[in-house]
C-alpha cells in the first residue's frame, strides 16, 4: 500500500461506511485490477453488502480522473482497493442478571486509486 499523499494517480475515498471492513473487503477483491467499466459492471450486478458504495467510490475516482487529470475512462484500471477499519460505535446487549454485552458496530474507510493501462 502507497502513501496517497505523495501518489499523483487518482484516487477516492469513503469514510465512514456503515459496514464492516470484512465484508467491504470481499467486494474490493472483486474489482481490484480490472478495467473501471468491467469493475462498475461487476458491482452493478453484486449482490454483496457494500458494492453500492463501493461502486460509488469506483465513479468518483474515475470523475476525478477525468476532471482532475485530464485522463480518458476507458483507459483506466482499478490499480489499487483497500477498506482500512474506522472507528467502532460502542453499543451494549443486555443479557440475565444485570450484565451486558459490549457490541462493536464496526465501520470502514474505503480508498480506490485508479491508474492507466500500460500498452
Amino acid at each position: 500500500m502507497s502513501s496517497i499523499k505523495n501518489d499523483s494517480r487518482p484516487y477516492a475515498t469513503a469514510k465512514y461506511l456503515r459496514i464492516s471492513p470484512y465484508k467491504i473487503r470481499t467486494v474490493l477483491a472483486l474489482i481490484r485490477g480490472k478495467s473501471v467499466d468491467e469493475a462498475e459492471a461487476i458491482l452493478t450486478y453484486c449482490n454483496k453488502g457494500g458494492s453500492e458504495e463501493v461502486k460509488k467510490v469506483l465513479l468518483s475516482a474515475a470523475a476525478n480522473a477525468e476532471h482532475n487529470k485530464g485522463m480518458d475512462r476507458g483507459d483506466l484500471l482499478v490499480a489499487e482497493a483497500f477498506a482500512n477499519g474506522g472507528p467502532h460505535l460502542k453499543r451494549m446487549q443486555p443479557v440475565s442478571k444485570g450484565r451486558g454485552h459490549a457490541i462493536l458496530k464496526r465501520t470502514s474507510h474505503v480508498t480506490v486509486i485508479l491508474d492507466a493501462k500500460k500498452v
